[in-house]
């Protein structure tokens, strides 16, 4: 899709097309081109199929919205979710903000929504027109301007906050170095020199040693899965992690978790703890310990509900042996496992084939290490009581 076809997709032909388009939702493609084809061209029908397209899968992270929305794919790919949105959103409700790589939108949406005024910039001409389009799709426009320029060239000191969400693909797909994004981090950070406060939205697995000392990194899970993470300026630096949809969010205390023996229960985090150092704060919570000082699985006496870990009753635990797990599995007629791991460098279905499974129980089975050596343990999920 270029801008042309684009900007056509908003006439009121290209809204009839995109209208039926949508219609045509889930059939065969090639039946759905040909029939668009009867009343339309080859631009406007691929555009109109693209966006209806991508409009479907939106409404992951947009929900409803998508339906009004415009996306481009590598747009909606990298967009954050709008619940995650949100929540970054409140903590900056009614400031000033300048948004300098908009994308297609999803960010400054949520913060319009919460009171802020946005000035939105992107270096790509089509991205920005599909920006421009979700306010007025979102009645948002009053709120939101959006404009083609260069991250590196805005004033972050003309507002109160400074949003950057540099692109992290590169000609050769995603990039997982800061120094490869779009603007690449010594652009970002110079940036965040000259705002009062900054925001800035990065990959979770970011390396800790390109997090700005003074900054808050905040790491944020969404139903159990790490989504990204933020790092705040401007508030003083701390360690968080925050779990979505409840909101729950734990700041460091620098607590550090003992090391002991298995308990009857084993609890392992919610990944945005792990990445944020805060096991020894669960394992607080839970009254826990390490079984290992390097492996994020804390073992504890008690059934303690918290949003902050799964937990699982052991039944047995190992020296791993593929025979003698296999042997205990059959013994407990077990033919269906959830298999984790940590610290382990076994493939896990490789070992599930190699296990030969067969029963009609189930279990989850850890895979991990315990002062150097591997295990395995066998256990059955214990849901909050």
């Amino acid at each position: 899709m270029d801008l042309d076809a684009f900007n056509e997709l908003l006439t009121p032909r290209g809204q009839q097309a995109l209208a039926e388009a949508g219609e045509l939702a889930g059939a065969d493609p090639v039946a759905a081109a040909t029939k668009l084809r009867k009343s339309y061209d080859a631009p406007l029908t691929s555009a109109a199929l693209t966006q209806a397209g991508l409009r479907a899968r939106g409404e992951a992270k947009f929900g409803d919205d998508a339906r009004l929305m415009y996306f481009t794919p590598h747009g909606l790919e990298q967009s954050t979710r709008k619940e995650v949105a949100e929540h970054r959103a409140r903590r900056l409700a009614g400031a000033a903000v300048i948004d300098a790589c908009c994308g297609i939108g999803g960010d400054f949406l949520a913060l319009a929504r919460a009171g802020c005024t946005v000035t939105a910039v992107d270096v790509d001409p089509l991205t920005v027109a599909v920006a421009r389009a979700n306010t007025e799709a979102l009645g948002l426009a009053d709120r939101v301007t959006v404009t083609v320029g260069d991250a590196a060239a805005v004033r972050p000191e003309d507002y109160d906050v400074l949003f950057v969400d540099p692109a992290r693909r590169t000609s050769r797909g995603r990039t997982f170095d800061p120094l490869a994004y779009s603007p690449p981090w010594p652009v970002v950070l110079g940036l965040v020199a000259r705002a009062e406060r900054a925001c800035l939205k990065v990959a979770p697995g970011i390396p800790y040693e390109f997090i700005p000392a003074e900054a808050e990194a905040e790491w944020v899970s969404y139903k159990g899965e790490v989504k990204e993470a933020t790092l705040w300026t401007g508030d003083g630096p701390t360690r968080r992690a925050t779990l979505l949809p409840g909101g729950h969010t734990m700041t460091a205390t620098n607590v550090k978790a003992p090391v002991g023996a298995m308990g009857r229960y084993i609890y392992e985090p919610d990944g945005a703890a792990i990445r944020a150092h805060l096991v020894g704060e669960v394992a607080e919570l839970v009254g826990g310990r390490l079984l290992d000082p390097l492996v994020a699985y804390i073992a504890a006496n008690e059934p303690v509900d918290t949003p902050w870990a799964a937990r699982y009753e052991v039944n047995e635990i190992m020296p791993f042996s593929l025979k003698k797990l296999r042997a205990a599995l059959r013994e407990r007629q077990i033919g269906n496992v959830t298999i984790k791991k940590r610290a382990s460098a076994l493939d896990i279905e490789r070992l599930r084939a190699d296990l030969r499974l067969n029963g009609e129980k189930s279990a989850v089975i850890i895979l991990t290490r315990i002062m150097a050596r591997p295990y395995a343990l066998i256990c059955d999920t214990s849901p909050p009581s």
